[in-house]
């Protein structure tokens, strides 16, 4: 079986993966999802893999996967540990030298003509498809998300040369599908791959989460 190693995005943590955890877990699937040292204001992108590394210890058949801002941690366990499989739901995917700051204009994020909820709240943008129980639960969690890798340059010279997926939200008002795809293609060369759902896929649609990575693993074995 796989080891999925899920990674969590800004402000967020390992819980906001626990319902896909559990889905994986009842397949048979091992599974690592650690809280990165996000609130650590000395911590770099390589502290970020660092944390995960040490979490996947000699771990193998790893499939990486990486949510929102989680994309640009994922390559670099990826790379790492020699995994399988790179999967970015609703993920930030990185360029060699970019910073997470540089991202948002060099994919044309900056750019997007928004939908009429551009002011509205975070609940609205980002949990507008979650269950309030759990929307309220995340919200809760937050944590914060210092600004000391933002501007660093991403610290991988070239893409891994690693298998790439991309799942993305049909309904996401944050990182809106169309946009999505053209960024999947133009970085990694692949057709994204679409769920109902906004940008927090693992709380909204968790067992369709697991169900894609499962046959992103099979796919990549050639099973």
């Amino acid at each position: 079986m796989t080891t999925f190693v899920l990674i969590h995005g800004a402000q967020d943590s390992a819980w906001s993966w626990h319902l896909v955890e559990a889905v994986l877990r009842e397949h048979g699937h091992g599974v690592v999802a650690v809280d990165l040292p996000s609130e650590d204001d000395k911590a770099t992108w390589n502290e970020y893999a660092d944390t995960v590394g040490e979490a996947i210890g000699d771990l193998t058949d790893l499939v990486v996967v990486g949510h929102s801002l989680g994309g640009f941690t994922a390559p670099l366990v990826a790379e790492r540990t020699g995994a399988d499989l790179i999967v970015f739901v609703a993920g930030m995917i990185p360029r060699p030298g970019e910073s997470a700051n540089e991202w948002w204009t060099g994919t044309g994020f900056t750019e997007l003509v928004r939908a009429p909820g551009e002011g509205e709240d975070e609940e609205a943008l980002f949990y507008h498809d979650v269950p309030p129980e759990l929307a309220a639960e995340a919200q809760r969690r937050v944590r914060i998300q210092q600004e000391t890798p933002m501007d660093q340059p991403w610290p991988l010279e070239r893409w891994p040369s690693i298998p790439s997926r991309a799942l993305i939200g049909r309904d996401d008002r944050f990182m809106p599908e169309e946009w999505s795809r053209r960024v999947a293609k133009a970085r990694l060369g692949v057709e994204a791959d679409a769920i109902d759902g906004g940008h927090c896929l693992p709380l909204s649609r968790p067992r369709e989460v697991a169900d894609w990575l499962e046959r992103y693993a099979a796919a990549v074995r050639g099973r």
